[in-house]
């Protein structure tokens, strides 16, 4: 997603541009397989925050006609008790109106308010500067503000764990506020085909021939890129747009990520039976420390396309590491799904499991904003982990390259 941004921004001021890419479709991370049934299956669970600022300032909503969940979840706390909250960010006042809610106590339910009007008189750009280098995690900042860990463990650690990959809460506290802001003032969407929709609306918008698929880059010397076929690309400059993975191999060490980790997660989805009757279009949370299924979404509730007709899509996450396999997995889900949603859940049919151990770079507390993203006069990097873990630091570093080079 970096390069594909900065390579439309490059496009429109007029300069040529060549996309090498290594896979057999743009998108990177952000990637949808559709089954032969036609199921459409995103490379993990992912949703697109409509009030990011790059993706507002690039991307075209109504041609992906976007289908949003609704704001609020369904919470199933450790006693296997469940409670709905209804709009907890847009409208706290409304989502937190019975005094006798298990989430949480009334003080809380006062400071989510506070927060909501804590984040609205900042921008996005100054919420992700302020305190960056403090090492304030986000749980330092939750226990500072005062609220309660009933209230931690049932709403924030499901809820905000789930988009960090980190139940344990230790991402930076600025980056918290920064995504706190945008599930306040926007709302979680897909595509109505699919999270890739998004690079493929960038690819389309370059000339014919500007993206090369099946190219994957295996050195660089100066401005003189190698191909894994043996072929070599002269450019005026190289942007390189890769996961940190890959830049570690292909930059020099100076270009290189300092100690760079990742948040794992693994997306497991289960066709189901269409559901009979108006569907909710919320997220299910599990409050639950011993739990496996950490989030449970419908896509298809959302974006019918995303399912065959007469079928229902299931997305299950499960954060971290837990050392199972694919088919022992899929059995303890299964046995967990059918305690929250009941003895239907046994039918449900295993579709695919993606393992993604790369799914997110960490963001500790402490980490600057942006790293350097100019390494020589001629050489540049982009991609979220040269900033902060989203999609949007992913477009930000592609327009900011692009600046650095029109300006040169």
């Amino acid at each position: 997603m970096a390069g594909l941004a900065c390579a439309n921004y490059l496009h429109r001021a007029g300069r040529s541009v060549l996309v090498l890419e290594a896979s057999d479709a743009v998108g990177g991370r952000v990637r949808t397989d559709l089954t032969p049934d036609g199921f459409r299956l995103d490379r993990g669970f992912q949703v697109l925050l409509t009030r990011y600022p790059e993706v507002e300032r690039l991307i075209d909503y109504g041609a992906l006609r976007l289908q949003a969940f609704r704001s609020g979840a369904v919470i199933r706390l450790p006693d296997g008790q469940q409670t709905t909250l209804q709009n907890p960010l847009q409208k706290p006042t409304a989502a937190f109106s019975a005094l006798a809610s298990p989430i949480g106590t009334f003080s809380d339910k006062l400071r989510i308010l506070s927060l909501v009007r804590h984040v609205r008189n900042y921008t996005s750009g100054q919420l992700l500067s302020r305190n960056s280098t403090t090492g304030q995690t986000t749980l330092d900042f939750l226990r500072h503000y005062g609220w309660s860990e009933s209230m931690i463990q049932n709403f924030f650690r499901p809820f905000f764990g789930g988009v960090f990959l980190d139940r344990s809460l230790s991402t930076a506290a600025n980056f918290f506020e920064f995504v706190f802001k945008q599930f306040v003032e926007g709302e979680a969407a897909v595509p109505a085909l699919g999270m890739q929709q998004i690079a493929e609306q960038l690819a389309t918008r370059l000339p014919a021939g500007a993206v090369r698929l099946h190219a994957p880059v295996t050195h660089l010397n100066g401005t003189t890129v190698r191909l894994a076929n043996g072929t070599t690309v002269e450019a005026a400059a190289v942007v390189v747009a890769v996961d940190g993975e890959a830049a570690a191999r292909l930059l020099p060490a100076a270009g290189a990520a300092p100690a760079l980790r990742w948040r794992r997660t693994t997306c497991t989805y289960f066709a189901a039976p269409a559901l009979a009757g108006r569907p909710d279009k919320l997220l299910r949370l599990n409050a639950s420390l011993t739990g496996l299924a950490h989030n449970v979404a419908f896509p298809s509730d959302v974006a019918p396309e995303y399912a065959p007709a007469g079928q229902r899509l299931v997305s299950v996450s499960t954060h971290g590491e837990h050392g199972l396999s694919e088919a022992d997995l899929t059995a303890r889900l299964q046995q967990e799904l059918v305690a929250w949603f009941g003895a239907e859940a046994a039918t449900w049919r295993h579709l695919r499991t993606y393992d993604l151990p790369h799914a997110l770079p960490e963001y500790p507390a402490g980490q600057p904003a942006r790293q350097s993203l100019k390494l020589t006069p001629h050489l540049y990097r982009c991609g979220d982990y040269a900033a902060y873990p989203s999609l949007n630091a992913a477009l930000a570093s592609g327009r900011e390259v692009a600046d650095m080079l029109l300006s040169a």
